[in-house]
């Protein structure tokens, strides 16, 4: 056969895995969808890193499954030779954010010595834990902190909110609030626009925000929870 001739064959063998891949992935799709339905949408399947096993994502979720969906496993994917966790870094990419890409104006900032490293949070003022990553985050120097009210814990983190929202400012309500227990002033003017706070949580739900603090690095990287300032310090350099 001359060399066209096994161009032509390896083209339809190809074109013929590639059917395969596809009926499989149909398949999947379909028996987990009418056999789990409470799994919800399923967004993307794609081949896993272990072979036989489909990856299966829902949302920022990850699944694994065998071609026809007669078996599910939910959990973490282990790579023992590099001592990966390939779940989580798969999750760690599909959580992550484009930094520069954030709304800025709808958030106020916190500067800390000369302010040269920059993160972003969201948080609701009547979250403990937010308050208690708030008194670690007085341990972390020459830093601006871009905050952004997220009040997702109830009316009164919406007032709050608000309330610190219209303050004249904002950091040191909001640092005095967190840190101290200092009471919020009043409302604020009439006619303050908080409409940042709306569209804060709007912005939010569409990039899977679930739970405050959620902090954001330069990199991209997305921390949901409460960490300490070693750990923010450790996050600061890597993203550098």
């Amino acid at each position: 056969m001359n060399i066209i001739g096994r161009a032509i064959v390896a083209a339809l063998f190809g074109l013929g895995l590639a059917t395969a891949f596809a009926q499989d992935y149909a398949n999947l799709r379909k028996n987990l969808e009418s056999r789990l339905p409470m799994m919800g949408k399923i967004d993307e399947i794609t081949k896993s890193p272990v072979p036989g096993l489909l990856e299966v994502r829902v949302g920022t979720d990850i699944y694994y499954a065998d071609p026809e969906g007669n078996y599910v496993i939910s959990g973490n994917l282990i790579d023992t030779k590099s001592q990966k966790n390939l779940t989580e870094e798969r999750q760690e990419k599909l959580l992550a954010v484009d930094f520069d890409a954030l709304p800025f104006k709808d958030a106020f900032t916190v500067v800390r010595g000369n302010g040269k490293r920059r993160v972003a949070v969201f948080q609701d003022p009547n979250c403990p834990y937010c308050k208690r990553f708030e008194k670690d985050m007085l341990k972390v120097d020459n830093v601006t902190v871009y905050m952004f009210l997220y009040p997702i814990l109830g009316p009164r983190s919406v007032e709050m909110s608000k309330q610190i929202w219209c303050s004249r400012d904002k950091d040191k309500v909001w640092e005095n609030w967190m840190t101290k227990d200092q009471a919020i002033p009043g409302p604020g003017p009439a006619n303050c626009d908080t409409t940042a706070i709306t569209r804060n949580v709007d912005y939010g739900k569409k990039i899977r925000i679930s739970g405050t603090p959620t902090i954001f690095f330069i990199d991209g990287t997305r921390v949901p929870g409460a960490i300490g300032a070693a750990e923010v310090e450790k996050l600061l350099a890597k993203a550098k």
